[in-house]
């Protein structure tokens, strides 16, 4: 058997043991990296690989250590942490379910709004979920709402962090597709490429991102028309109306002056993500201390929490390094570039087939774990059937926030599993997220018919 054909053998078979030890229980850095060094050995047996092609990764890691993007992911989850820490979430959750209160599915929608606001401000899910968890949720069922409505519009809200901006896995997509696009661009005698910047796909993200706040919002509405006794209104107080306005005001303008600050700076080229994200960790103390919530043990919860969230993710990305040389140097890129560019329908069909990819991938498998894993397999040959990256990077991130939600391992499930009340079943959890995951499937073929959506954004703040 020839050496190319016993190369994509086992990059196939490697792909698929990932899969299986990640299946039985074992750490994802480490098994990326541990199973990559096993198939390395078997493929240096047979010929088909040479340890010396693992010199390539200290300078990669010094590269993503030293990368001035990718500076800006602890920063954003710095920020986040810190405004959880302030109150920020309560605050708005309880004075929008006055607002909306005196609507049929009023609770809903203010779950919705604070969702999309906190992940415009925040970003962090685990933090969003819990927190519309412990508050909302008891509101919820003691005003009569339907167990499956309240957990899928609480859960479902609080993953809109994975894509609406600064959201920090389009940070990584961002860096990831630069990279991959320019030597995509290069090898078709392109050498002058046009970087793909993260504020690109930020402002792709803007558009879907209120595609699905609004499906959302419909579902809910839908649902207050057909059933009203799942969404029942849950009229404000008689003495708190006359103060609905100045707490209404006290709840809004410091989230969205922050986001003004941190988005609107990016997408106007005033400043670069890394900047943007400084910034944006600056004004969440600005606004714990106003609250009276910034003391030394709230700052040092925050960096250590910061700390692990960031090292959790760094280290999936080295461990996906080693899985990524062993892959691409035993021929398997060349295998999935076979298989994507031989698809009958084209561009279509082989986006269609990643899309898939993922949206499984999504049952057993977190966000970041992912990306690190399929987009530097499969962008390379998508990218040269001339599918734009910035369209590319944003109906991932829409597709990945479903990894969030799937059962049985979605982690927007187990958190709020966590805080619910013992006597909420779990079966109306993962049955309350069912028309939610729908409306993701919506959103992506929307995507697909209309690119423009996510297109048109960032060719207007491009000029």
């Amino acid at each position: 058997m020839e050496a190319a054909v016993i190369g994509e053998l086992l990059s196939g078979l490697m792909f698929f043991g990932i899969i299986g030890f990640l299946l039985l229980g074992f750490p994802v850095a480490f098994t990326l990296a541990g199973v990559s060094l096993m198939f390395g050995l078997v493929g240096l047996a047979f010929g088909v690989f040479d340890l010396s092609n693992f010199g390539s990764l200290p300078n990669r890691y010094i590269g993503f250590m030293t990368n001035e993007v990718l500076v800006a992911v602890p920063l954003f989850i710095f920020m986040g942490v810190m405004l959880e820490r302030s109150n920020i979430a309560e605050q708005l959750l309880l004075t929008m379910g006055k607002l909306f209160g005196n609507l049929r599915g009023g609770l809903g929608f203010s779950v919705i709004i604070v969702g999309a606001l906190l992940a415009a401000s925040t970003g962090v899910v685990g933090a969003t979920v819990v927190t519309m968890g412990l508050i909302s949720l008891p509101a919820m069922l003691r005003a009569g709402y339907d167990p499956r409505l309240a957990t899928g519009v609480i859960c479902a809200s609080g993953t809109l962090g994975q894509i609406v901006p600064p959201s920090t896995v389009l940070i990584f997509m961002g860096d990831m597709l630069s990279g991959i696009n320019s030597q995509v661009q290069m090898a078709k005698g392109n050498f002058a490429p046009v970087p793909v910047s993260v504020g690109d796909l930020f402002a792709g993200a803007l558009l879907p991102g209120m595609l699905l706040v609004g499906l959302y919002l419909a579902y809910t509405a839908f649902k207050a028309t057909i059933n009203p006794e799942s969404c029942p209104a849950v009229p404000a107080p008689p003495e708190d109306e006359g103060n609905l306005f100045r707490e209404v005001l006290t709840a809004l303008v410091p989230p969205l002056l922050l986001i003004l600050a941190v988005l609107g700076s990016i997408l106007g080229g005033i400043a670069t993500p890394t900047e943007a994200a400084s910034v944006g960790a600056i004004g969440a103390m600005i606004l714990a201390a106003l609250r009276w919530r910034l003391s030394f043990e709230v700052l040092r919860e925050t960096v250590v929490s910061t700390a692990t969230i960031t090292s959790m993710v760094f280290v999936i990305l080295l461990g996906a390094s080693v899985f990524s040389v062993v892959f691409r140097l035993m021929g398997g890129d060349n295998l999935v570039h076979e298989f994507l560019g031989n698809l009958p329908g084209g561009q279509v069909a082989a986006v269609a087939v990643v899309m898939a990819i993922m949206f499984v991938l999504g049952f057993i498998l977190d966000t970041f774990e992912i990306i690190f894993i399929v987009i530097p397999i499969t962008a390379p040959i998508l990218l040269a059937l001339d599918v734009d990256p910035v369209w590319l990077g944003v109906i991932v991130g829409v597709n990945l926030q479903t990894s969030f939600l799937t059962p049985p391992f979605g982690f927007a499930l187990f958190y709020l599993r966590g805080v619910a009340p013992a006597e909420l079943p779990t079966s109306a959890i993962y049955k309350g997220i069912l028309p939610f995951v729908a409306l993701q499937i919506v959103a992506i073929a929307t995507l697909f018919i209309f690119p423009g959506i996510v297109t048109w954004l960032p060719r207007v703040v491009a000029g």
